[in-house]
């Protein structure tokens, strides 16, 4: 059975929270004696995993550098709960959020892709996917870095990413890609229906395959002297402008939604024929 470690305590108490079986041991700074080393001790005690009293030193070698905040732990890897299928469905059942996805084409980094999974929590993301070739896979790093989010956001590595892309095009949900070279802006298209979000790697951009599936292109305004965004920060934007748009399109408390097909009142009260339009051709 392969083990990886996991360290920090968003990351290691996630992954109690989530699947407790699979700490096979849980490392702590001994000589840590504050609130929130009391109430994790109490925790992994209650979970009945194995606790192991160390020190920073023996901390530090243990997870591979400093930033371990007094936790480390061994852990199993997670079951493989989700195909890209099974999420979509559980998505489509549950009849509550639209589909939300972000799709990475060629992102190594492991600080990257941590800071991405982050960002998809954040925003409601149902599932990260990438190819398995040329792209950064779960591991410590991304772990500290996702901050709890490697363990609650599925993380797909799939064989073809153009033909996941495809599958989801099958199931209704528009794919939108990135390109800093695309004519309409990300505030130019309707991201309340199902969508997938697909970011290039930072420079690169997305493979010439990747691009061809995609039914829209799309770029992030910018207004400086930069040309583009850390791709972490690229999908922080564009999928919290889709959380953004989601939540605006949201009737308020106490009205009812407006009728397919009927008018919406203007500020005035009285109804108005003017409606905006999404965008709907490619760059």
């Amino acid at each position: 059975m392969s083990t990886r470690v996991l360290y920090g305590f968003h990351a290691v108490f996630t992954r109690l929270k989530m699947a407790p079986e699979t700490l096979l041991e849980v490392h702590i700074d001994a000589t840590r004696r504050d609130a929130r080393m009391r109430t994790f001790v109490e925790r992994v005690k209650e979970a009945g995993r194995p606790l192991v009293e160390s020190d920073d030193a023996r901390l530090t070698r243990f997870s591979g550098g400093p930033r371990h905040q007094g936790v480390a732990a061994k852990v199993a890897p997670l079951p493989a709960r989700y195909s890209l299928d099974e999420i979509m469905e559980e998505v489509e059942a549950a009849k509550a959020d639209a589909p939300l996805v972000l799709a990475l084409d060629g992102v190594t980094d492991p600080h990257n892709l941590g800071a991405c999974l982050r960002v998809a929590d954040g925003a409601g993301a149902q599932a990260v996917i990438a190819p398995k070739d040329h792209a950064a896979g779960v591991n410590a790093t991304v772990a500290k870095v996702a901050s709890g989010a490697a363990e609650s956001v599925p993380y797909l590595m799939v064989t073809n990413l153009a033909r996941s892309l495809g599958e989801l095009k099958e199931r209704g949900i528009t794919v939108i890609g990135t390109s800093d070279d695309a004519e309409k802006t990300l505030y130019d298209v309707d991201l309340t229906g199902p969508v997938a979000l697909v970011l290039g790697a930072e420079g690169a951009g997305m493979r010439p395959v990747t691009r061809k599936a995609c039914d829209h292109l799309v770029r992030i305004p910018m207004s400086g002297v930069v040309e583009s965004l850390n791709v972490s920060v690229a999908a922080a934007v564009c999928l919290y402008e889709a959380r953004r748009q989601r939540l605006a399109a949201l009737p308020a408390a106490g009205q009812d939604p407006v009728e397919e097909g009927a008018e919406a009142p203007d500020a005035a009260g009285t109804a108005t024929g003017a409606t905006a339009d999404a965008a709907t051709g490619d760059a």
